[in-house]
């Protein structure tokens, strides 16, 4: 037989308040809020679809603005280098109305010294800093000036002149990430984009013996080549063209040494590792490592491949000269291959900018559909919620109706 206590009725109403309040206040938070996930126990499976569909619209976001980013700095890039080929095409023009015998000495001169002047304005150009205060052309090195003009006095020319111009930038290794675990390249270094011939560097060191003392490793364009005890030169040479590296290596038949060649124009850099083998320098490719990226090839390696600014310069000094044979021929192919190396690089430039745009394209269709996803799980129908709470409000009105009078005050309730 069953008890029924005198407070029972007291207890189950008071118990059932309870949770009517709950739900009103549950409902209440979530058109605060309005998210019908408050908490994760309100609906454990959607919470953990949700995590995983902020997280994706946050790197989706993430990746939208580096592919913004990517495709000004890559206007900027190439209106850049358009107006460094305009510069070119002016000198080429030049060189065209040089090359005819019938121009006298003095003529030459003024042609010489116009071409000075755009030398200096090619030079302003590649020392270009971009709308985010970062050097265009200086590689990682953001903040370093790429190109340093050296000047001095050039036989027929007036005061002082450009001489050399050296490349104090790095390699190119910013990258923007544009979607998981994909990464597009942003710049093109100037060691790349203002050269113009393939550098050949021939050692004159005979390695015909040579072999590696110590384990280790070099560098050369900034891609490790690992040594082992005992390699051999036709070993080195081996690794140096199964790397990644854009040279090609070969022995010199007549010297015995070491022949490095760019596969592409750009200007070689070649390292070995701190505190290990000391290959390159061995085998008579290099000094010493890179000291702020000056030249460090070996005093007896001879160096064959310039930058635009050297094919620019042999050509002034051509004019000065009254050299019209010299302009003619190798003075006109240099400016050739200096106008061909930038219209490549605008050409690579323009595509680097056409897939950042692809790419911004698409993940501005997946933002609204991951968005969407997230709203299913997470989001809120007003009017659902509004009619929800009223309904509640309207059964707990009537619970404190009922419980009123089904539990009547007694004499008992005033004598305390």
């Amino acid at each position: 037989m069953k008890r029924i206590s005198s407070d029972m009725a007291v207890t189950d109403t008071r118990f059932y308040m309870k949770r009517k309040e709950e739900a009103i206040s549950k409902v209440e938070n979530q058109i605060g809020a309005k998210s019908k996930l408050n908490e994760l126990r309100d609906d454990p499976i959607a919470a953990s679809h949700a995590v995983r569909y902020e997280s994706f619209l946050t790197r989706l976001n993430r990746f939208e603005e580096n592919t913004k980013y990517a495709m000004k700095h890559f206007n900027t890039t190439y209106d850049y280098l358009n107006e460094a080929n305009s510069i070119l095409q002016r000198i080429r023009e030049l060189a065209v109305a040089g090359a005819n015998g019938v121009n006298s000495a003095e003529e030459h001169k003024i042609m010489a010294f116009e071409v000075n002047e755009l030398l200096k304005e090619l030079v302003a150009i590649s020392n270009k800093t971009g709308p985010d205060t970062k050097q265009s052309f200086a590689g990682d090195k953001v903040f370093t000036e790429p190109f340093r003009i050296v000047e001095g006095r050039v036989d027929g020319g007036e005061d002082s002149m450009i001489v050399r111009v050296e490349y104090r930038g790095a390699g190119a290794t910013r990258k923007a990430e544009i979607s998981d675990r994909t990464f597009l390249e942003l710049d093109i270094g100037g060691d790349e984009a203002f050269w113009a011939e393939r550098m050949k560097i021939f050692s004159s060191t005979d390695a015909t013996d040579y072999r590696v003392q110590s384990a280790g490793a070099f560098f050369i364009d900034g891609v490790e080549i690992k040594a082992a005890v005992g390699d051999t030169l036709p070993a080195i040479v081996a690794k140096i063209n199964d790397s990644s590296a854009p040279v090609k290596a070969y022995i010199d038949p007549d010297s015995r040494g070491l022949v490095l060649e760019g596969t592409s124009p750009h200007l070689i850099r070649a390292e070995d590792r701190e505190g290990g083998a000391t290959v390159l320098r061995d085998l008579g490719i290099i000094n010493g490592n890179l000291q702020n990226n000056a030249p460090n090839w070996s005093n007896n390696a001879l160096v064959h491949g310039g930058s635009i600014f050297d094919m620019v310069i042999r050509l002034r000094d051509g004019m000065l000269r009254s050299d019209h044979e010299f302009i003619g021929s190798q003075g006109i192919a240099g400016m050739d291959l200096a106008v061909g190396n930038v219209a490549v690089k605008m050409a690579d430039v323009g595509s680097r900018q056409e897939r950042a745009e692809m790419a911004w394209q698409r993940i501005n269709r997946e933002i609204p559909d991951v968005t969407s996803m997230l709203n299913e799980e997470t989001g809120l129908d007003l009017a659902d919620a509004a009619m929800e709470l009223k309904g509640l409000q309207l059964a707990h009105q009537a619970l404190l109706q009922t419980a009123a009078k089904i539990i009547p005050p007694t004499l008992l309730d005033f004598l305390r």
